[in-house]
């Protein structure tokens, strides 16, 4: 899933309330059109340069933003360099779902005003299944921002910004085994062999679906001392919630025994959890313009997995920045959320804005096999090859043909119903299609690498001058701006892609992983923070013998999944010789 982008700038003021942020969009819609903020880290004066360059170039095209998601600042965290859109605030009134039943050594956070409850597991009647976990168990590996748990490596020293691919012994398939995961904006769920789900990251409105509150004190982390390990970053100190920054397991005592898990999702600020029935259980929030929108009609925040109502025979889930999609097995597709950007290929009334918060089918032709979705627009696929888009395509990333004004915005930023993309046709079955925050990129049965969208951040990994110049918009000083029409990356045969708000990794055949896009917080695996703008691949000691088979990209982090290896004289190659 692709969350907002990040952005370096100077150290703010944190004060004791202050919430943390979720990761959020380096830009938004030109008009009317606002998307989500994200924090981004104090840090050296030359990134902040960097930054302050890129606001201004957003500023040259006239771009709007987001309200920005409230996180707590624990010692240095990141600022918001964009501007809160003030569009009224809308929808019905809703309460906050009781809290989990605490672990016995923490207390319920202070926000949680009702008393905890623990809900009874009962017993459930065998359904037929229609839904497989994966087996296989995974070696996970790390990289990018962490200073807010992303990496999932703990609270010790070195875990906050890590250049390079690391290996996570927190979640060792001999001891853990996870065979699945999802990538949210600023959090990361992962499912194991034995049906549990962990979660790790920041939980300020539940995505964890477990209690991280902390009495121990937030744990310094003084990296000025040095580093023997080169992919870590240095001179910095940083405060984090342990119980945030390691992974844990979800609280499952409101799940009927007997349930298993086959497929997640992560959102900004929620995770969504696919059953082998083919159910959906969720938690955490949905955001909108205005701030936290709410979970469903009748609750703002839920803490701990909830089923969610009017989803039957469900075979998949596809999660944008803060929109859901479930294709069932009759080939239609179900979605809920936010619906300002047009992401839910329906009209959303003001007045009952909270409607969009209920499961609805989309207006899309039959035998659809296929979901995915940026952070504000979804797709589908059909079994005959065509491939529909809908939501914000203020930067074209919709792949829907639109008029661009002199700024190299489009005149109308979204596509209110589903549209089949022309320009697709021809190439092979779309099998993977994810969108950052204005660009996109999707994977064909051919191993063909499209991507197309947004492209002055260095966002579709193709040198400007190596793409189709007649599909390039400009803006009125002449800069290359956006992509209108796919093109293909070169010389990778893929299998797999992952969009992050800016970045992009993909996978190829041989369990290679290739990176690109802004690398501000070394989300691109690649040891630079300096934008990566062709392809490259991610070659480092804890990946360079590995098969890798997924990769996953947030706001400002990234993670890798490969088959583990067999040991070698003592030595796993993952585990203990990473760099």
């Amino acid at each position: 899933m692709a969350a907002t982008r990040p952005r370096k700038a100077a150290a703010v003021e944190a004060t004791k309330k202050t919430t943390k942020t979720t990761a959020t969009s380096k830009t938004a819609k030109a008009t009317t059109t606002t998307t989500t903020t994200t924090a981004a880290k104090a840090t050296k004066a030359t990134t902040a340069t960097k930054a302050a360059n890129i606001k201004a170039r957003n500023d040259n095209a006239g771009v709007a933003t987001v309200a920005p998601h409230p996180k707590k600042v624990v010692g240095k965290r990141k600022a918001d360099d964009e501007e809160e859109d003030d569009a009224k605030a809308k929808g019905v009134k809703r309460v906050k779902s009781e809290a989990a039943k605490p672990a016995p050594d923490s207390k319920p956070a202070e926000q949680r005003a009702a008393a905890p409850k623990t809900a009874t597991a009962r017993k459930v009647k065998p359904k037929a299944e229609i839904n497989h976990a994966p087996t296989e168990k995974l070696n996970v590996y790390v990289f990018g921002e962490g200073s807010s748990g992303e990496l999932g490596l703990g609270s010790a020293k070195g875990q906050t910004e890590v250049k390079r691919p690391r290996y996570n012994p927190n979640l060792s398939p001999d001891t853990v085994g996870v065979v699945a995961l999802s990538v949210g904006g600023m959090h990361t769920a992962a499912l194991t062999h034995g049906n549990r789900i962990l979660t790790w990251g920041v939980n300020d409105q539940g995505a964890l679906g477990r209690d991280t509150n902390w009495e121990g004190g937030l744990r310094d982390i003084d990296e000025d001392a040095g580093s023997d390990d080169d992919d870590s970053d240095s001179g910095s100190e940083t405060a984090v919630n342990p119980k945030e920054s390691t992974p844990g397991e979800v609280d499952m005592s409101g799940v009927p025994e007997g349930v298993v898990f086959t497929q997640l999702a992560c959102t900004d600020s929620a995770t969504f959890a696919l059953t082998s029935e083919g159910e959906v259980y969720g938690w955490g929030t949905f955001r909108s313009n205005e701030g936290i929108f709410g979970f469903d009609p009748t609750t703002l925040i839920q803490l701990r997995p909830k089923l969610i109502k009017g989803l039957k025979n469900i075979i998949k889930l596809a999660a944008g920045a803060n929109h859901v999609l479930a294709l069932q097995s009759n080939g239609i597709v179900l979605g809920w959320g936010s619906g300002q950007q047009n992401q839910l290929g329906r009209r959303i009334l003001e007045r009952r804005a909270a409607n969009s918060l209920v499961p609805m089918p989309i207006g899309l032709p039959k035998k659809i096999v296929h979901i995915g979705a940026g952070a504000y627009n979804s797709f589908a696929v059909r079994e005959n090859g065509d491939v529909l888009s809908w939501g914000l395509n203020n930067f074209g990333q919709t792949g829907i043909p639109k008029e661009f004004d002199e700024t190299g915005a489009s005149k109308s930023a979204d596509v209110h119903h589903p549209i089949v993309i022309e320009t697709l046709h021809g190439r092979g079955q779309v099998i993977c299609i994810q969108g950052g925050a204005h660009h996109t990129v999707a994977v064909t049965d051919k191993g063909e690498l499209l991507v197309w969208g947004r492209l002055d951040g260095n966002q579709l990994g193709i040198k400007v001058s190596d793409l189709p110049q007649e599909h390039i918009v400009r803006d009125s000083a002449g800069h290359p701006r956006i992509l209108t029409v796919p093109a293909q990356i070169p010389n990778i045969d893929a299998v797999h892609a992952a969009a992050g708000s800016d970045h992009c990794i993909a996978i190829d055949r041989k369990g290679k992983a290739y990176a690109w896009g802004f690398s501000t917080t070394y989300q691109t695996g690649l040891g630079t923070d300096d934008d990566v703008e062709v392809a490259t691949m991610i070659d480092n000691t804890a990946v360079r013998d590995k098969k890798l088979v997924w990769a996953g990209a947030g706001g400002q982090f990234s993670v890798l999944a490969g088959l583990p290896t067999p040991v070698v004289n003592g030595v796993d190659g993952g585990a203990n010789g990473h760099a």
